[in-house]
């Protein structure tokens, strides 16, 4: 179920948008400031958050930043009464998927609404590939480790093995250890995994 938080300390406001949500299906928490959602809200569950840019205490750019700080990735999409350029471009520039001007069109919010849940599958999706990927190569033994380092530098078994202090025939061994743990046939594949788990290729 995707959700959508709603923070903004206008009830009426609160109680519209979260009608017009529940009615196409959404999972609406609504909040009526930055501080309340942060108390409640929970980067695992999928979903946005549509925030005011301007509450007492923190306001919508504010919080943005606080969960930037904290690393967490929600989709925000901001509506404001009182349009500000300057505002619209710090929000775009810090990841906002929109910045709507009240009173918002109910078009324009579900299509917002609908690229913020294609950002947020991307990103969980790519946090899973990633944690995959890690856990793969926390897999190896120190020296496939090694051996996975200079394999994706482009280096060749009998340069590895010189570079190792070993002979070439302990090199294929590891290496056909190394790939078989990874689940990779090719050198490229083994450099696409190396890099979604964000090891560094130095190039020979």
């Amino acid at each position: 179920m995707f959700t959508v938080y709603l923070v903004d300390d206008d009830a009426h406001m609160l109680k519209a948008l979260s009608r017009l949500l529940s009615t196409k299906g959404y999972e609406v928490r609504p909040f009526d400031s930055a501080e309340e959602f942060l108390a409640h809200h929970d980067p695992a569950f999928p979903g946005c958050a549509i925030l005011d840019l301007s509450m007492p205490g923190l306001d919508g750019l504010a919080l943005q930043q606080a969960l930037a700080t904290d690393g967490v990735q929600r989709p925000i999409i901001f509506l404001t009464g009182k349009g500000s350029i300057p505002a619209s471009v710090s929000a775009m520039k810090a990841g906002a998927i929109d910045f709507l001007t009240k009173p918002v069109s109910k078009n324009e919010l579900l299509q917002a609404i609908s690229r913020a849940e294609q950002v947020d599958f991307q990103t969980r999706q790519a946090d899973v590939e990633l944690a995959a990927a890690k856990a793969k190569i926390a897999s190896l033994t120190p020296r496939e480790r090694e051996v996975l380092t200079h394999v994706v530098a482009g280096r060749l078994n009998k340069q590895i093995a010189g570079d190792l202090g070993t002979v070439e025939k302990t090199i294929k061994f590891h290496r056909g250890h190394m790939m078989q743990k990874l689940g990779v046939r090719t050198v490229a594949d083994l450099v696409r995994l190396a890099e979604k788990a964000g090891i560094s290729i130095a190039k020979s």
